[in-house]
């Protein structure tokens, strides 16, 4: 074996652990109690975090990260127990603490946004006393307790806060759930947050926003922040310094600048090639294959190994120990002797996917479809007006081809969705399916429909039932629809569409709840195909999945488009997601499509204010870095460190540039919108003709349409 000339190093990954660093994490390690066997989520974690400063935990579901911030604050479940290890807040150490005082740490010292707001947020109590609940652990109560959440609503973007105070949280959506969950954790002003994925349902506007808030406290409150997410790019936009975290450890440190232009863990590189974007349409994301492995077992070598394309024999008998390369620390036997980092190689060039012929026959059509909801009130419940969810959208669906919807959440497009699948039922409009309308048949005379529109919703685990198998679950729709066959056959269908989905036979047997969120939403993805449809409508599938798996859901969907002519109709508010799927994209808002056409115009041109908007509140990991492609070997190329790391990283915290949507004025109610245009009072051109008349379609070329009186070209 070749012999390397720097020596192994042992230290703690962290680029620095001042003595006075707010939060110094050593050795953590977790253990939940399992008849069949021990599981270890969290094996000998650590890392430190300042005051001011976001570090930033990163990686795929199941890797350990929300153990490991339940761990910090010692809210493991109910079988899980410290294992090791040592948790400094400002010097003390928590894990000695007794659980009185470590109630008063929890929501004082320690603020934390859940995953998860529908179980993080108490149903029976309003959202006025669940912030007053927290306020009155600080002594705050009365008048300035309900002044002071008003303030709170008010700052993290949910309109009318006053009014708000007194509703529950099922009449919240979930990214105003969300916002609450964020005011509840600032309100005992902590001097560490710790943001558990925290925008990960939100639209990008709001996520913009978010963030924005989420750096303002921090920079006048010095907070520290523990930033838990798989999302590459609001790293990119709020850490200082990044660790990477697979199978319970952590694998990667450094700060954001240096992680950008090079990272070095293969798992790391694998993350920067799964990611979508324009410049990789046509071809398959790079994706780590598999999935993490299970963590109730030994690693006798390194725990990436399995999935790992650089991987030899030494990495699957000898773990690896923390190597320094530059400010960076990686733990990975390949940078043995290696001591400056070389950046990756890009992706070769992906050559523009071919378009595929248009259909001239729309598969699905909607014309001027209306959803209107009556407002009723008093005692006889008279209807004193109506909410237009949507108010005359119409869309083409074509063989083989996308079409993407996109907008923030209240805008209608979940409503778009479940309206053309007679889920919900339209107030006007035209439903036609081959030509044929569809909109008045009654109950019974939509089989035909049910089979050929499938829909794919936006919560797997919601959408599937927790008492009914897999196999159960994909089977109901054959038998429901007559389709299949008998038992027998249709009981070889569920085992093929699994293994086409790539997931195992001997799965069917399983629960909803056994499952990962990605294996879930492949099953509903199985489910939908099980009828072999026509048009799959897709209400924001990748919402929540981390970017691996998002990836391999992506992968999945355009192979199944192309073998099978699929016709998808893709409700999304993720703009890469649409530069790397979409054919075309239709941009909604307050109900109506402000702007729509080719992908490649629509986001290129940016005509409306509004579409605009939307993709200046992106958070964007850099074109350079988005290009990045994993190095199968240990060596990368001599390419230009600072070229690498330009592609739009800039200051951790800083707001998004470029034109942003009001930030004092929020959406407009749909039970009341503006006259005029409806986006006039938080658009930065609006003018007196905008306030006067809604516009006019304006025919741009190649099927590039938008209602603007003021269109606007270029960036």
């Amino acid at each position: 074996m070749t012999q390397f000339a720097l020596q192994t190093l042992d230290f703690a990954p962290a680029d620095s652990t001042p003595a006075e660093a707010l939060l110094e994490v050593a050795g953590l390690g977790v253990t939940i109690a399992r008849a069949e066997g021990d599981v270890r989520p969290v094996d000998g974690v650590d890392f430190s975090i300042d005051a001011g400063e976001t570090f930033a935990l990163l990686g795929e579901s199941g890797c350990g990260k929300s153990m490991t911030a339940l761990a910090l604050v010692r809210l493991l479940p109910d079988a899980g127990q410290i294992a090791g290890g040592s948790v400094r807040l400002g010097g003390e150490e928590l894990l000695a603490l007794p659980e009185s005082a470590m109630r008063r740490v929890r929501g004082g010292r320690i603020g934390m946004i859940f995953q998860e707001p529908s179980t993080s947020l108490n149903p029976v109590m309003t959202v006025g006393e669940q912030i007053g609940e927290a306020l009155a652990r600080h002594g705050l109560r009365g008048a300035a307790a309900r002044s002071e959440s008003v303030r709170l609503l008010e700052a993290v973007g949910i309109p009318d806060p006053a009014r708000r105070l007194q509703d529950y949280p099922f009449q919240f959506s979930g990214g105003m759930k969300q916002r609450v969950m964020i005011a509840i954790a600032l309100a005992g002003r902590p001097q560490l947050l710790i943001a558990d994925e925290p925008t990960t349902a939100l639209d990008v506007t709001i996520q913009a926003q978010v963030l924005d808030l989420l750096a303002e406290l921090q920079r006048r409150e010095g907070m520290g922040m523990l930033l838990i997410t798989h999302d590459l790019g609001v790293v990119a936009r709020m850490a200082h310094r990044v660790g990477v975290m697979y199978a319970g450890e952590v694998v990667e440190t450094g700060a954001r600048e240096a992680f950008f232009a090079a990272p070095l863990h293969p798992y790391s590189r694998k993350l920067f090639a799964a990611l979508p974007g324009a410049d990789r349409r046509g071809s398959p994301l790079d994706a780590p294959a598999g999935s993490v492995p299970p963590l109730d077992r030994a690693f006798p070598g390194c725990r990436f190994a399995e999935r790992c394309p650089a991987a030899f024999d030494r990495c699957d008998e000898e773990a690896p120990g923390w190597h320094r390369v530059g400010t960076q620390a990686v733990r990975c036997h390949l940078y043995e002797g290696v001591s400056v980092p070389r950046p990756l190689e890009r992706l070769a060039a992906v050559p523009a996917a071919a378009h595929r012929q248009r259909g001239q026959q729309a598969v699905l059509e909607v014309r001027d479809l209306a959803v209107h909801f009556p407002v009723r009130k008093g005692l006889l419940k008279r209807t004193v007006g109506h909410v237009r969810a949507v108010d005359g959208v119409s869309l083409r669906l074509v063989p083989g081809r996308t079409l993407a919807l996109v907008g923030e959440s209240g805008c209608g497009k979940t409503t778009v969705g479940k309206a053309i699948l007679r889920l919900i039922e339209p107030t006007a409009g035209e439903l036609l399916l081959d030509g044929e309308p569809f909109g008045q048949l009654s109950e019974s005379a939509l089989q035909p429909m049910r089979r050929a529109v499938q829909m794919v919703f936006q919560d797997p685990f919601a959408s599937l039932n927790p008492r009914m198998r897999v196999g159960e679950i994909i089977e109901e729709g054959l038998a429901a629809l007559g389709v299949g066959g008998d038992v027998r056959p249709r009981r070889a269908r569920v085992i093929e569409l699994l293994e086409r989905v790539g997931l195992n036979a001997d799965m069917r047997w399983r629960y909803p709840h056994e499952f990962s969120g990605g294996q879930r939403q492949r099953i509903a993805v199985a489910r939908a195909l099980a009828v072999s449809p026509r048009v799959i409508v897709c209400d924001e599938p990748t919402s929540a999945l981390d970017v691996s798996v998002q990836a391999q859901l992506l992968n999945l969907m355009r192979e199944l488009q192309r073998e099978q002519g699929l016709a998808y109709l893709f409700i999304t508010h993720n703009l890469a997601v649409v530069e790397y799927l979409a054919d075309e994209v239709a941009v909604m808002y307050l109900g109506r499509i402000v702007e729509e056409g080719p992908v490649e115009r629509v986001l290129g041109l940016r005509t409306h204010p509004y579409t605009r908007a939307l993709l200046a509140a992106v958070p964007r990991v850099g074109a350079a870095a988005a290009a990045l492609g994993a190095d199968e070997g240990a060596a990368g190329s001599e390419q230009d460190p600072q070229r690498l790391a330009g592609g739009g990283v800039s200051e951790p915290g800083a707001a998004v540039t470029g034109p942003r949507i009001g930030a004092a004025v929020d959406m407009p109610s749909p039970l009341d919108p503006p006259a005029g245009c409806h986006f006039h009072p938080r658009c930065a051109y609006a003018t007196d003709v905008c306030r006067a008349s809604y516009p006019p379609v304006t025919e741009l070329a190649q099927g590039h349409r938008v209602r603007c009186h003021w269109p606007q070209f270029g960036n």
